[in-house]
């Protein structure tokens, strides 16, 4: 059992710096500030704050902002492993001339489970894209692996692993349906009971049933309990 923790860690590794090896990626980087508040023992709702930016474009190392991201999530607990979440989004590039602003509408099914330390967890989500032109309707599933360590409990202090592979499907008039991976691994920091630090790398294999973009993102996040 000791070796099942390190061996999922370096399969994630090995997946996503095999993937970003290749040609023609773009690096990004994007930085959250994420506010979670219990109003009760079934109801608990989330506020969050992203930027986002390049880091690397056509070859060369480079810095552009591209966007900054608002969004809020409530979140009923069904049982202990199960949740259902309603979520709300704004995107506005228009400050930074990089595209246009969104508004995007989420409803997420979630389910986990948890066995000796490591904690599996599902993902649903659909959701409704509006943007200036169309709108874009996108589902999404994801798989998850967290887990301390040191030991089988995350204690204050101490440091865990997050894991993750998604995939997406957007559909949209007129285009054609696009699909996407995405691959994350991230290290996190329990810092005290209501503080967490992560960060870490995501290969972003974008509509690689037309023609394929690799983007690698790099990952810094920090959620506060209030």
């Amino acid at each position: 059992m000791h070796y099942i923790k390190p061996l999922i860690f370096i399969s994630f590794c090995l997946c996503c710096f095999q993937l970003i090896a290749q040609n023609g990626f773009v690096s990004l980087g994007e930085t959250a500030f994420s506010l979670n508040h219990k109003v009760s023992k079934t109801y608990s709702v989330n506020f969050a704050m992203r930027s986002r930016y390049f880091l690397f474009e056509d070859h060369k190392p480079k810095y552009k902002q591209q966007q900054v991201d608002i969004y809020h999530f409530s979140t009923l607990n069904l049982n202990y492993n199960h949740k259902l979440s309603l979520g709300v989004y704004h995107r506005n590039r228009d400050w930074f001339d990089t595209g246009s602003n969104e508004t995007r509408f989420t409803q997420q099914f979630s389910y986990t489970k948890q066995k000796l330390g490591v904690r599996y967890g599902h993902r649903f989500r659909t959701e409704q894209r509006i943007l200036n032109t169309k709108t874009i309707f996108r589902q999404r599933y994801r798989f998850a692996v967290d887990f301390p360590l040191n030991g089988e409990k995350l204690d204050i202090g101490e440091t865990y692993l997050v894991n993750a592979i998604e995939s997406l499907l957007s559909v949209s008039k007129p285009d054609n349906p696009e699909t996407d991976i995405r691959i994350s691994t991230q290290i996190g920091w329990q810092f005290t009971e209501d503080l967490k630090l992560q960060t870490g790398l995501e290969h972003r294999l974008e509509a690689f049933n037309l023609k394929a973009k690799h983007n690698l993102f790099v990952l810094t996040t920090a959620v506060l309990k209030i």
